[in-house]
């Protein structure tokens, strides 16, 4: 599978408005791509899951082009809250991870390099 949607929550104000963190994978030129208006924070998310997966003990897939949509795409994204579900989609759309286990739940969460 090379696309993979896992569910999480923004944070605005008292809202909690939902987001669907969309995740493909696709052959061509390595790179890592976060859309769906993240802030910078968030936008530095691609780091930490990288190393934070690595040191985990899964693999990163690094020879595939990799999306990440944050959708709604107008509903404004920030802090690392989104680590762990970018995390978990890229896994699910890699088949490391089942992704109809992913489909019951939400996830937020910051990842440190470690893990």
């Amino acid at each position: 599978m090379s696309l993979a949607v896992v569910k999480s929550r923004a944070l605005l104000g008292l809202q909690a408005p939902a987001v669907q963190v969309e995740v493909h994978l696709a052959n061509g030129l390595p790179a890592f791509t976060l859309v769906g208006l993240a802030d910078t924070e968030v936008k530095e998310a691609r780091e930490r899951v990288r190393a934070a997966l690595a040191h985990a003990g899964y693999a990163f897939p690094h020879n595939k082009r990799i999306t990440v949509n944050l959708a709604p795409a107008d509903l404004p994204k920030d802090s690392g809250r989104y680590d762990l579900p970018i995390a978990l989609g890229i896994l699910a759309a890699d088949g490391q991870l089942d992704a109809q286990r992913l489909a019951a739940a939400e996830f937020a969460g910051e990842l440190s390099l470690a893990g």
